[in-house]
């Protein structure tokens, strides 16, 4: 790509001579450093197992460890010994209770061995931990390299020099492992699962050998001010940290090559020396770039992403050499005339809309199954997602969010800001760190991951606290720490705040900052069942306005499949709540009971599991639809929403888009309703209908077709609206009128049409004339504030008087590639309407489920005379058994395989 941004004809002579002299003709240097991955063929042994008086044996070469287990690294004990099947599956049933604490209680070794030549040891040899839990003595060779003391603390990323330990061939590394303390900052799941019974004890992220001359390079930064009227114009500012491990002063040369141009800087760093060097467009010309392609969220544009490839060069030799990827955009945040906070980017209003991450409570996740789920995100039309942890076994969680232009909202976890989690005592405003030392340990850790995390576009805020704030004087810290290392982007310092400034309605203490001030966000729920007229009609709490940071309208029941593969038979029916609820959450959601009593209630009790795991796909869809909507449908008074939470750290019947398995659930293909980029919304509560804009593009000519139906399947009333619609804009577009015909229970059927006629958004409610009410005054009498139980239910069981419907099927499958590919083409020839009928492909030899898969649509309503085609895509690596089984069930169809 050109670059034009040079104004000077003189200056860009000189410039470009002096780029010549480094690069134009010199030969290319040769990469004297190299970086290898030592996460394979890793044992692991309890220490309690061990008879070796002399542990310096234990990471000597001719060292016997045929009886060790097997250890995935990254991972932790517990995980490796689920994977390589040494214990019973502890997702199952309550298997993980029969998993005895105590054997990991007691220190774990872990042990490897490397090569290394002769010239390697003429360089600086080091060892690079990105993430270890909790602590650990470093043995290399039979010599100790580091003790317990320094070796610790999760969020710490360690480089040893081990140039006194190794020699030439093989060399044997061991660590001696401890698990965290009651009171240290570790990974947590708070209320969100059973806690890991070896308390996430292990390498839990990457190991590095590191051979170099000296000089390393880190955590190159690439960050933008963007032109915000072209919209193809930025100022790029380039910051690369270097350090120099060797016994002496290096000189050399730093050249950043961004895809768009390169620049240079000569530059010495002195013995032992950590230091920054920034580009800027002050002193660079070339960093003034024009003609380019930004970097958007989805759904807003495309996220383009450009390589970087920064050198270090002395002599004739290149000491070091880093890639990777950036992405031009820029972020801006502030709060409204609402006191709610508002994000941007490149100059455009952005809602976030998005689920909280966790990852695998074992922390099993693999490469494949974070893709699996960052395309599940994209499919559903999110943008964003929330790690409340610094989740992520690699960088791979986020290279994949660039990708998908999936913005990450990221900081640390509540699980340090509570007694009852941390196993100490809490401040009720700052939680568990306010001592001197506490302090400098989270201002370290947070050092670490901003430097390893900054460079990834996807990031658009930094959060350093959930439920509570940080100390004044940690927060000093993150300041000092983001003014030197990342300027660019906004932190947040908790993601409560709204509803305690004045009131505190849930919080101990106002969640408002002495040094930034308030935060902008809410944090107010609910987390247990939710009608969906409270999405619409709340202006207090947790409905549609402001950003939520954590909300939901509670359980989400996954499909049957999940149910059986995660439960015993004989629990399933009746409902044993001794498995039940250990797959729930902890404390006030350990239960069930609100989720069960509003869907009998709603829609009648249920005679068997199969009706209840149905039944409760309904429900799910039908409360999560509405969260979303009535956020999109408010904004800008609305500003973000993070449904909690995304995925499940392990079975679970609480809080998922989806499960364990990838296993979408009703919910899923709600939002993913929701979120379609032009969409039609019935506002439960007004009885009206918005259009959604959420393109950059505006809508022209748009039309929306309004039908109601009864319970019969007769259209009982029918209009249009035709219009046209800004960019990223929401707006009332029509009123019903009183519909008298109206049923018991009645259908209100949605279409947008754009100028072509061409259908491009189709939804669908069924409504109760008996409406759902909210008793709020109740409400502020619980002691667990973030729930407003409901005074009356909607009654939903007429939707047993539909007729049953024969629906007639094509169904052709092909590959494409990789990829399986369905096609269903389904025909209602009735006149009754087919009700929430469901898609499941079943893999022909185990009948299980193919998983992930991406359907058009799903959990979808044929109305009469209708037709329509759906399509689902999977991968063939998952299922590569011929054509599968496709099944279809509806509320008034009965099952059939095709």
């Amino acid at each position: 790509m050109k670059n034009r941004q040079i104004t000077s004809t003189k200056h860009a002579f000189i410039l470009l001579s002096v780029l010549c002299l480094f690069s134009c003709s010199s030969p290319e240097y040769p990469l004297t450093s190299k970086v290898e991955n030592l996460n394979a063929n890793w044992t692991m042994q309890s220490s309690e197992k061990l008879t070796e008086a002399d542990e310096s044996l234990i990471s000597q070469n001719n060292y016997d460890d045929d009886n060790w287990l097997e250890a995935i690294v990254p991972g932790t004990v517990l995980g490796s010994m689920a994977t390589t099947g040494k214990i019973k599956d502890p997702y199952f049933g309550i298997n993980m209770q029969q998993v005895d604490p105590t054997q990991f209680q007691k220190p774990w070794w872990f042990r490897t061995s490397f090569e290394l030549n002769g010239d390697d040891l003429e360089k600086q040899v080091s060892l690079r931990f990105n993430g270890i839990n909790y602590r650990a003595d470093l043995w290399v060779n039979g010599q100790k390299v580091a003790g317990k003391d320094e070796f610790a603390g999760t969020y710490r990323m360690f480089t040893f020099n081990i140039n006194d330990y190794v020699q030439p061939g093989k060399n044997t590394l061991a660590l001696k492992m401890w698990q965290h303390a009651d009171g240290e900052y570790s990974i947590g799941f708070v209320d969100w699962n059973p806690l890991p019974r070896d308390r996430n004890l292990g390498i839990f992220r990457e190991v590095f050998l590191e051979v170099n001359e000296g000089v390393k390079i880190r955590s190159p930064f690439v960050y933008a001010k963007v032109d915000k009227e072209s919209l193809d114009a930025a100022d790029l500012f380039i910051q690369v940290e270097l350090e120099n491990g060797s016994d002496k002063d290096q000189q050399g040369v730093l050249r950043v090559d961004y895809e768009l141009g390169v620049v240079e800087q000569a530059v010495t760093v002195k013995e032992g020396e950590s230091r920054s060097c920034r580009f800027s467009p002050e002193d660079f010309q070339q960093l003034a770039v024009q003609d380019v392609k930004l970097w958007w969220p989805n759904g807003m544009g495309d996220p383009n992403l450009y390589q970087l490839k920064v050198d270090f060069i002395s002599g004739k030799s290149m000491v070091d050499q880093v890639s990777s990827r950036y992405g031009i955009r820029e972020i801006d945040s502030y709060l409204n005339d609402d006191q709610n906070r508002v994000f941007e980017v490149n100059g455009k209003f952005v809602l976030p809309k998005g689920g909280g991450w966790v990852d695998d409570l074992l922390l099993q996740d693999t490469k494949e199954s974070v893709e699996a789920q960052l395309k599940y995100v994209h499919h559903m039309n999110l943008n964003s997602i929330r790690c409340e942890g610094f989740w992520g076994k690699t960088e791979g969680l986020y290279d994949l969010c660039d990708e998908y232009g999936i913005l990450v909202m990221i900081g640390w976890n509540c699980h340090w800001e509570w007694e009852e989690y941390l196993l100490k005592p809490t401040h009720e405003k700052y939680g568990g760190a306010v001592s001197d030392e506490d302090i400098e340990l989270m201002a370290a850790m947070w050092k670490d991951q901003l430097l390893w995390l900054r460079n990834h576009p996807s990031i658009y805020v930094w959060m350093l606290g959930s439920d509570k704030l940080p100390a004044p004087k940690l927060e000093h810290q993150y300041i000092e720490l983001f003014k030197k290392y990342d300027p660019s982007r906004t932190y947040v310092t908790s993601a409560g705040g709204a509803g305690t400034e004045d009131n505190n309605i849930v919080a101990e203490v106002p969640l408002v900052s002495d040094i930034s001030g308030p935060t902008g966000m809410k944090m107010l729920g609910p987390y247990a069942y939710t009608p969906p007229v409270y999405w619409f009609t709340d202006s207090l709490l947790g409905g549609g306005y402001g950003f939520n940071t954590e909300t939901c309208p509670g359980p989400s029941i996954p499909p049957l499949s999940s149910l059986k593969r995660m439960l015993p038979e004989e629990s399933l029916w009746p409902i044993d709540t001794t498995y039940w609820e250990y797959h729930t959450g902890r404390n006030a959601f350990k239960t069930l009971d609100r989720f069960r009593k509003a869907m009998n209630e709603r829609y009648g009790e249920s005679q068997s599991v199969e009706e209840f795991a149905f039944k409760s796909q309904v429900s799910n869809y039908e409360l999560m639809r509405p969260m979303f909507e009535a956020f999109i449908a408010h904004k800008p008074k609305s500003t973000g929403l993070v449904q909690w939470m995304l995925n499940s750290a392990w079975p679970e019947l609480y809080w998922q888009l989806y499960d364990t398995y990838l296993q979408p659930n009703g919910s899923f293909y709600g939002v993913r309703k929701a979120c379609n980029p032009l969409h039609a919304i019935y506002r439960y509560g007004f009885d009206d209908i918005y259009l959604a804009n959420e393109q950059l593009n505006a809508a022209e000519e748009v039309t929306v077709k309004i039908r109601a139906f009864d319970i019969q399947s007769k259209e009982i009333f029918s209009d249009s609206w035709t219009g046209s619609i800004a960019t990223n804009t929401s707006k009332q577009i029509y009123q019903l009128p009183e519909i008298k015909s109206r049923t018991d229970v009645w259908f209100l059927d949605l279409r947008v049409y754009n100028k072509d006629q061409e259908e491009v958004d189709n939804n669908l409610y069924w409504l109760s004339l008996k409406e759902d009410e909210l008793d709020y005054e109740a409400a502020k009498k619980l002691e667990w504030p973030y729930y407003t139980p409901p005074k009356g239910y909607a009654d939903f069981t007429a939707l047993d008087q539909l007729g049953k419907v024969q629906l007639k099927y094509d169904y052709l499958y092909t590959k494409e590639g990789e990829n399986g590919v369905v096609k269903l083409t389904l025909k209602n020839p009735g006149n009754t309407i087919a009700f929430f009928t469901y898609f499941d492909l079943l893999d022909p030899q185990s009948e299980q489920p193919i998983l992930p898969v991406y359907w058009s649509d799903n959990y979808c309503t044929l109305l009469p005379g209708e037709e329509r085609t759906y399509t689902a895509r999977y991968s063939l690596s998952n299922s590569n058994a011929g054509k599968p089984t496709l099944k279809v069930k509806a509320w008034n169809v009965d099952e059939v395989s095709l």
